[in-house]
């Protein structure tokens, strides 16, 4: 008799008490038409409001539910992979609370993992919940890390919904240990048979977003750095426009030595434009420092203050 498969679903939660009891009762209603036998992880990442309480009375009301709750808050990348870390299904579907990623889509990602794909990619047509200019610079940074980047394979209107098979998981346990992390970019990148499907993520149920412009502004800037050295070649570069700029100085002054001005504005200008490229060169620098810095101290990724549903105890990875 063939043991029927198992599809884990991680849910990371911060300061999500207004849409927890929806989500609970939205995969009530579809769990029935699922295809393979399943698993609720919910990640609760040090949330400071009822949320984790919430996750406790559904953990208690349906078996299917497991609790892992961080001992503070360690950030969205930081409950994803601890929810793949915790789950032990022969897929793993990764989402967020808030029904911007739609229940539905599970038995079509199911449909994939069936097919042999290891990773489901899941592309946002359309979200109705952001902004133009949130949607625009999305755009751009995807842009903008395929220019820089030295591989191209970055989706655009990627989102943290995907799904991966039990092989690529394990391969993000083993090896993708990095303090700085950008998982979405991570599950395009290691290969495997790979899909994509399409979605239109619908208006959020509740709670507000939690990445400010200031936020996804830092999001972009690390990411960028995790998955490209061109910043660190901005020196070399910006050293060989300074060299042209002073030769065309030089070719000037030499023509117009006779008549030569006083050359306090082209000084004050050069100063100033070296002094500009020097500074950003050691803050692209500095980024990167902090970066080693923090791989270098080999601290966990996350630390777990309670786990419910499972069998072990670990804390801390």
């Amino acid at each position: 008799m063939t043991t029927k498969k198992k599809i884990s679903i991680c849910v990371s939660v911060y300061n999500e008490e207004a849409v927890i009891e929806k989500f609970c009762d939205s995969f009530e209603s579809i769990r029935g038409s699922l295809k393979w036998d399943y698993e609720l992880v919910f990640v609760d990442d040090g949330s400071l409001d009822d949320s984790l309480s919430i996750l406790e009375q559904k953990a208690r009301e349906r078996e299917y539910i497991k609790i892992v709750s961080f001992s503070r808050n360690f950030g969205h990348e930081a409950a994803m992979i601890a929810g793949i870390d915790n789950c032990d299904g022969d897929g793993i579907i990764c989402m967020d609370s808030d029904l911007q990623h739609p229940l539905e889509m599970i038995n079509p990602i199911i449909d994939s993992l069936e097919e042999g794909y290891d990773v489901v990619n899941m592309i946002r047509l359309e979200n109705k919940s952001a902004g133009i200019i949130k949607n625009i610079t999305s755009k751009a940074f995807y842009r903008v890390i395929n220019i820089l980047s030295d591989s191209t394979c970055f989706l655009e209107n990627a989102s943290d919904f995907f799904a991966l098979s039990k092989r690529s998981a394990d391969v993000l346990r083993k090896y993708y240990r990095d303090k700085n992390r950008f998982l979405r970019g991570y599950i395009q990148s290691i290969g495997f048979k790979t899909t994509t499907i399409e979605y239109v993520a619908p208006e959020r149920a509740g709670g507000e977003s939690h990445y400010s412009i200031r936020k996804l502004l830092k999001f972009s800037i690390d990411n960028i750095i995790c998955f490209s050295d061109f910043p660190l070649k901005i020196g070399g570069y910006a050293g060989i426009v300074a060299a042209f700029m002073g030769l065309i100085v030089l070719v000037y002054t030499l023509a117009t030595y006779k008549t030569a001005p006083s050359g306090y504005a082209t000084i004050v200008i050069l100063i100033c434009f070296l002094f500009a490229v020097l500074f950003c060169v050691i803050g692209v620098i500095g980024k990167y420092l902090a970066i080693l810095f923090s791989e270098t101290k080999d601290r966990p990724i996350y630390l777990i203050d309670k786990k419910i549903g499972f069998d072990d105890k670990n804390e801390s990875n």
